[in-house]
């Protein structure tokens, strides 16, 4: 089977509006980044939440339909990468480059604001379209902007979505399907999200302490990450991917992380590696009481409390569909653009619970002995979709 790599890598979320912006303020020891005090998603009610800083890129000149924040990520993400996409058209044509990504909102703000103003003039503003909200239109709206021609599709399954694409279009690659993929997602702040996490209790107004004895629930965000996904050789390759199903709860996870097991492990096999292989763990990390004391277990049963790991969703939010490719975009970053062999920090109170067993927490400013070569990034989303992502460095 041949391998895969993650050639190039555009990245927009909270702690920056592109992949240089945000290593910078991923590897800052001095007061952790990214998130802001805002009612954006919450009206009346400020709320710590992961805004991508500065003004988005205008999508005024297209069509209504491909217009919205969900798009203006992507736009933003796409910027880093749009000459690599293009190189690839000519090479290859624009039929055999594919566009593989995930979301759980698309355009659901779009579709918000829209009826809010029917509510109130008793019909649809100009600059609304109902095919903004479909699940689809993210992978439309990348297409259409490098006319491609290849597959497309979107999966939504929650907060595994865009770590499932990245499994996705390794397998379009395999079965010949494609000789690139853009693959990744975006998640866009709306009302809808906020509300919904908390209807169940698990939105912090604070910064979020993941594994911490206080935590109380997650902080929402938004961002967008694209990969250019190849056979050629890259400064990272995908080496493993594991999925798999848990179907134990529609938003609890199996307390012993059974699932989420399944899937690192298959993850690591593909791979051709052992846990004690791995250099740093990208932990799903939510700060909500169960996902951690889940996570915790499973960590330490696979791993032992050797392997440094962490929670960046103290930094970024929980960017939900596009929490895996934003993290994956992390690891990247890790791997391939850390001259400093800097691990991403663990932000918290320090206050461990002691219900749970201990795991090693990267400290800020934490540097590691040698340059990290093996980094695995594990998302678990509701009812159960558990994917698990092993990215190496090449050089």
């Amino acid at each position: 089977m041949s391998a895969v790599f993650l050639n190039q890598l555009g990245l927009a979320c909270a702690l920056g509006a592109d992949r240089d912006a945000v290593a910078a303020a991923l590897f800052a020891a001095e007061a952790p980044g990214g998130l802001v005090q805002s009612d954006i998603a919450s009206p009346g009610q400020p709320l710590a939440v992961g805004c991508v800083p500065g003004e988005l890129p205008s999508l005024d000149e297209l069509d209504v339909a491909l217009r919205g924040r969900n798009n203006m990520l992507l736009e933003l993400a796409l910027s880093s990468i749009r000459s690599d996409v293009q190189a690839l058209v000519a090479k290859h044509g624009a039929d055999r480059v594919a566009v593989v990504l995930g979301t759980s909102t698309s355009g659901v703000g779009e579709s918000e604001a829209a009826h809010r103003y029917y509510l109130a003039h008793g019909r649809w503003p100009d600059n609304f379209h109902y095919s903004q909200q479909e699940m689809g239109m993210p992978a439309r709206f990348i297409a259409s902007r490098l006319g491609l021609r290849g597959p497309a599709h979107v999966i939504s399954t929650a907060c595994s979505s865009s770590a499932k694409a990245l499994a996705s279009a390794a397998r379009l690659l395999h079965a010949g399907l494609a000789d690139a993929v853009v693959a990744g997602g975006a998640d866009s702040l709306c009302a809808f999200t906020v509300a919904g996490f908390s209807a169940l209790g698990s939105v912090a107004e604070a910064r979020c302490q993941p594994f911490s004895r206080h935590r109380c629930g997650i902080n929402i965000g938004e961002g967008a990450a694209l990969f250019v996904v190849t056979r050629d050789p890259g400064p990272v390759r995908l080496s493993g991917w594991g999925e798999s199903s848990d179907a134990h709860h529609m938003s609890a996870p199996e307390p012993e992380g059974q699932g989420p097991e399944r899937a690192i492990r298959a993850a690591l096999e593909r791979a051709g590696l052992q846990p004690s292989d791995i250099d740093y763990v990208n932990l799903h990390g939510t700060a909500t009481p169960q996902n951690d004391a889940m996570e915790a277990r499973m960590m330490a049963r696979v791993f032992g409390p050797g392997v440094p790991c962490s929670s960046t969703k103290s930094l970024t939010g929980h960017t939900l569909g596009a929490a895996g490719a934003i993290e994956a975009g992390i690891a990247w970053i890790t791997l391939a653009q850390n001259p400093g062999r800097h691990l991403p920090p663990h932000w918290w109170d320090g206050a461990a619970d002691p219900e749970l067993p201990p795991i090693h927490l990267v400290a800020p400013g934490t540097r590691a002995l040698h340059p990290p070569r093996r980094v695995l990034s594990q998302s678990f989303a509701f009812g159960g979709s558990n994917a698990a992502l092993v990215l190496e460095a090449t050089a």
